[in-house]
């Protein structure tokens, strides 16, 4: 099993491999003859080049939006598709504008088109926020449909809850990327949590460690 998140080596970064774990991931050669030339392949070539460009140019100076526009000009992607959910519609809406600025063509879809009951999932009354199975469910599959119809070139999640993003990724033609995730509890920035998951929010991460 790989474990390179308690690994503080890093040998991979250095091509040291006598500092990297036994089990490193780096040491697996099916695995890293099969990812180098999946690399060959044409649209991940292109999207590679362009990702390592974009990381270059605009390390430490420009912002997550910054790099996605510069990334699908580099690419040649013209008709871009928002994925939002409505609690961040102010927002959808600004990067619809931003995105529009610089040239793009934009096709957005909010998570509760088509507007179908939570009861056509089999939820009851008390598994809703509202305690009625009528209350419109998020329906990021017909998300992804939308944007497959509309034959965008790439998509552009903002917000989408935990899950919903899930099933939005898993039914997606078009390349995608993350602007924001959805997180009610920390103004959608889930890294404050992480942060402060050795004091303030030690409690709720490690409840069972904090009573013995």
């Amino acid at each position: 099993m790989s474990h390179c998140a308690e690994c503080d080596l890093r040998g991979c970064k250095t091509y040291e491999e006598d500092k990297t774990l036994r089990d490193c991931p780096g040491k697996d050669k099916p695995i890293q003859e099969q990812a180098a030339a999946l690399f060959q392949e044409p649209d991940s070539l292109r999207m590679a080049r362009a990702a390592a460009q974009v990381e270059a140019e605009g390390y430490g100076q420009l912002c997550r939006m910054e790099e996605i526009i510069l990334f699908c000009k580099k690419l040649g992607f013209q008709k871009l598709g928002l994925v939002f959910c409505t609690g961040l519609s102010k927002e959808a809406a600004t990067v619809s504008r931003i995105l529009r600025y610089h040239g793009f063509d934009v096709a957005s879809v909010l998570c509760k088109n088509g507007s179908h009951p939570k009861s056509s999932i089999g939820l009851t009354c008390d598994e809703t926020l509202s305690g009625n199975d009528l209350e419109v469910m998020c329906n990021p599959i017909g998300q992804a449909l939308v944007m497959n119809q509309e034959n965008v070139d790439f998509n552009i999640l903002l917000g989408l809850c935990v899950g919903h993003d899930t099933l939005c990724l898993k039914y997606l033609d078009a390349p995608a990327t993350v602007l924001a995730v959805k997180d009610r509890r920390t103004g959608h920035n889930p890294l404050a949590a992480i942060y402060l998951a050795d004091g303030y929010y030690r409690k709720r991460l490690f409840p069972e460690q904090d009573k013995a």
